[in-house]
């Protein structure tokens, strides 16, 4: 019995990131990484003594250590993805916003040669053929 909460919250979990998933909320690189964190808690869930021999493996005397490291490691390696994404939006917003303003200007001159020839009237129009 003290098995099966952890358990079922861990399938919840797992069954919510697939649900996202297939909602399109969550994109697949991100996804695979919560599903091998999902399938990593059923197991553990599932075989408490897992955690045990793999941190007794791993040379730590107390278990819950070994989880905490695990956790910290991970952490750390999606925050390190995470900033790595947020400067290549960046780099990419820049190139947008430098290309958005260069497209203002050619506008902006476009308009101003339109009116300027829309102000010289009819005669300055040399496409124009009034015969």
């Amino acid at each position: 019995m003290s098995t099966l909460l952890p358990f079922l919250l861990a399938l919840v979990i797992v069954a919510f990131i697939v649900w996202l998933l297939r909602q399109r909320k969550l994109r697949e690189k991100y996804a695979i990484l919560w599903i091998a964190v999902g399938v990593a808690t059923l197991l553990l869930a599932g075989f408490p003594g897992l955690l045990a021999a793999v941190a007794t493996a791993a040379g730590f005397v107390v278990p819950a250590n070994f989880l905490f490291v695990v956790a910290i490691v991970l952490l750390l390696g999606v925050c390190l993805h995470l900033s790595l994404e947020i400067s290549v939006v960046e780099d990419e917003t820049r190139a947008l916003a430098e290309e958005a303003a260069i497209l203002r200007n050619h506008l902006e001159r476009l308009e101003r040669t339109v009116a300027g020839l829309a102000a010289a009237g009819p005669s300055a129009d040399p496409d124009r053929d009034d015969r």
